[in-house]
């Protein structure tokens, strides 16, 4: 009895396997009657998808090539400017300047250097004589003009005088944070700070002072900017050392 019983169950087993198997078979058969009914459709699909990878894929490539040529062409430009000559920065090298100014590199950069200049002006014996000065430049030196190359796309879109100008005459532009620690130092230490800068002197000495003045550069000796009559700043400089300042 218990004999018959085994057979039967196996029996039932087998069935049932049987069974699941002929389902998947009529599934699948349908399932290529359908492609088969239909093959444009599927060919659609196919190239969808293909081209869907090969989109994301390029997007991706074109960007990592494009941030490796921004960073190249800048390394190249500070280094030694071995490039040749332009007037505004390539637009493949947008993408890495933005991400360079406003991601937190620039000021990573920038304090690492000044902290170096901090290290070597602690280091300088000073006479009795107070003829020491150190010159530092104005725009993008001590305070920022980073709210206008934004807008100009960090130098991809052509400088405008005029534009620039309008920027200045707000008097807005911020301190450098670790420019202006550099600037309370080195008169803290004794030395005769000079700023320079190649705003116009008939037109824009008021709104810099101020400006330089509310960002906290105050004690420096001199603001030079540039005279109508003067090439430069050649005349002013050479006036400094005339009197026997060491620069």
């Amino acid at each position: 009895m218990m004999e018959k019983i085994k057979t039967v169950q196996r029996v039932v087993a087998g069935l049932t396997l049987l069974l699941g198997f002929l389902g998947k078979l009529i599934l699948n058969l349908r399932g290529q009657k359908q492609r088969a009914s239909n093959p444009e459709k599927l060919q659609m699909i196919i190239r969808s998808d293909k081209l869907m990878d090969s989109s994301s894929s390029s997007c991706s490539d074109e960007m990592e090539d494009d941030e490796r040529y921004g960073l190249r062409w800048r390394l190249s430009v500070e280094k030694n400017n071995n490039v040749t000559p332009w007037k505004t920065v390539p637009l493949r090298c947008y993408n890495h300047l933005h991400n360079y100014m406003t991601g937190g590199q620039y000021d990573l950069d920038l304090n690492l250097i000044v902290r170096q200049i901090l290290l070597y002006a602690s280091q300088i014996p000073l006479p009795t004589d107070a003829f020491d000065a150190w010159i530092l430049d104005v725009d993008d030196t001590c305070i920022s003009n980073i709210s206008y190359y934004t807008h100009k796309r960090f130098g991809c879109d052509p400088f405008d005088s005029t534009i620039f100008k309008a920027w200045i005459m707000k008097g807005m532009c911020p301190a450098i944070p670790i420019v202006l620690t550099l600037f309370k130092t080195l008169i803290d230490k004794g030395f005769k700070v000079f700023l320079l800068t190649g705003r116009d002197q008939a037109t824009l000495a008021k709104i810099t002072t101020n400006n330089l003045h509310s960002q906290g550069f105050i004690g420096y000796q001199r603001l030079i900017l540039r005279s109508f009559f003067a090439n430069g700043y050649d005349v002013r400089c050479t006036t400094l050392v005339n009197k026997s300042t060491h620069i």
